[in-house]
């Protein structure tokens, strides 16, 4: 199987997190590069310029809502597959963001090993 090869940006701003983000994404086979963002403004800019094909998106960021950049990206870029991987993993944030149009939501406390399959799934 000839799988295409991903772009991921990651959004986040904890350096701890990010470092359990790329230990997981080693296991995902068909990734290709992966970018870090560590606030929205910078994720735009970033979104703008590489044409991520996943987003790994906090929802809490240091100047603006991870919701926030997931209703701007799925308005400007509706193919790209967003992965919310947060803190608040509550029914309601869960909802709210499936209805917007995120692909996966996951708990940061117990849900980094479901990553990288989510991520060969995509494909």
């Amino acid at each position: 199987m000839n799988a295409k090869k991903l772009v991921v940006l990651v959004v986040e701003d904890s350096l701890l997190i990010i470092s359990r983000i790329l230990g997981v994404l080693e296991e995902a086979e068909n990734v290709k590069l992966v970018i870090h963002a560590s606030n929205f403004n910078e994720s735009m800019k970033m979104i703008n310029e590489i044409n991520a094909d996943v987003v790994l998106l906090d929802i809490n960021l240091p100047d603006k809502s991870g919701i926030e950049l997931l209703k701007v990206l799925k308005a400007n870029h509706p193919h790209t597959k967003v992965i919310m991987l947060t803190n608040h993993a509550s029914d309601n944030y869960r909802d709210l963001c499936t209805c917007m149009g995120a692909d996966f939501f996951f708990d940061k406390s117990n849900d980094f090993e479901k990553i990288p399959e989510a991520i060969n799934n995509l494909n």
